[in-house]
């Protein structure tokens, strides 16, 4: 059971201030009660490859940004639980108005997502008045409600490639991103100068020994990484295709470049393989997303248990935002993607 006082104090508390360090008695089973609470209030939990493995075993659905956008759409269930950050929640309530859609902690945002403020790129869109505005769905709701198409790290090369060769794009808010696409699909697109941290301190120099060390490993990174780590990797993909990849590929050994969450479904799909993290240019030995890692189990389960922090959206940010994603939906589905 929860030692509390008063349940009212708790809701208010949470609803004033995001999440609320409540104690839990150690000896609750926390993977019963969320399973019993999902079940009785209807909810499903949607966590992200970044998360950290008790919330990826719980979950009802495990995936990238596209696959938990195409889930949020799909879904029948009263509640929806967002285990990642928080421009993936605001998406889940962009696409569901009607559903109650929570975050364990309110303070997961993300780097890339804080490096392209609204005001500064309002201003920006508006130097360039007959640029199409493609933005990577790592941005907020506001941003969103700025662009004309959403896309994923999944998705960005075909959504690109659909569009007529003279369309001028902007294409914001990570530069990595952006300049890989302007690579592979031979576009100039203007990108804005936006980076994801965990993505942006890879050391190539450790990278390289690592290699050395293991000359048998593929190297496989996201192109949110740096184009000097891009540049000698074996295998580029989102989150999703380096998953796949390292199931389809022989090789028996993988130097990932990615957030490490992603190593336990590597791990778990492929348990006769090894998986080693690409190194950072810090001390720390693996390279991990401060805000994916403040969700805890612990947080899930008073998160469900009081329905708070709730995600709230002004409704003309959530309908512009939606005409974006829809029609990023619109051309994946239509893609087969």
């Amino acid at each position: 059971m929860v030692d509390i006082h008063n349940d009212l104090l708790i809701k208010d508390s949470l609803q004033k201030n995001g999440f609320y360090n409540i104690e839990i008695n150690p000896s609750l089973d926390l993977f019963e009660e969320i399973n019993k609470i999902k079940k009785e209030k209807n909810a499903i939990i949607l966590a992200h490859y970044y998360q950290e493995p008790d919330i990826q075993d719980i979950a009802d659905f495990i995936g990238d940004s596209l696959g938990l956008s195409q889930k949020a759409v799909n879904t029948n269930a009263d509640i929806i639980v967002f285990a990642g950050v928080h421009f993936m929640a605001e998406t889940a309530k962009i696409l569901n108005p009607n559903k109650k859609v929570l975050l364990p902690d309110l303070k997961a945002g993300c780097s890339l997502s804080d490096s392209a403020p609204p005001v500064l790129f309002k201003l920006f869109k508006e130097k360039y008045p007959n640029h199409l505005i493609i933005t990577y769905i790592n941005c907020s709701a506001e941003i969103k409600a700025m662009s004309d198409i959403i896309c994923t790290s999944s998705n960005a090369k075909q959504i690109v490639e659909s569009l007529p060769i003279n369309q001028p794009i902007i294409f914001a808010p990570d530069k990595n991103l952006g300049a890989y696409i302007n690579k592979v699909t031979g576009r100039n697109m203007l990108l804005w100068n936006g980076s994801c941290m965990v993505h942006e301190i890879f050391s190539l120099e450790k990278i390289i020994k690592l290699k050395i060390r293991h000359p048998e490993a593929k190297l496989i990174a996201h192109p949110e990484c740096e184009e000097s780590i891009l540049a000698i990797t074996d295998y580029i993909g989102s989150t999703t295709g380096l998953l796949k990849y390292s199931q389809q590929n022989p090789s028996k050994i993988f130097i990932v470049a990615t957030e490490t969450g992603i190593l336990h479904q590597m791990q778990k799909l492929s348990p006769n393989k090894t998986f080693i993290p690409a190194p950072p240019n810090n001390s720390c030995a693996c390279n991990n997303c401060p805000y994916m890692k403040l969700n805890t189990l612990e947080k899930l389960y008073i998160t469900m248990k009081y329905e708070n922090p709730e995600i709230i959206l002004k409704e003309d940010i959530r309908i512009a935002a939606k005409k974006s994603i829809d029609k990023m939906l619109e051309i994946s589905a239509s893609l087969g993607l």
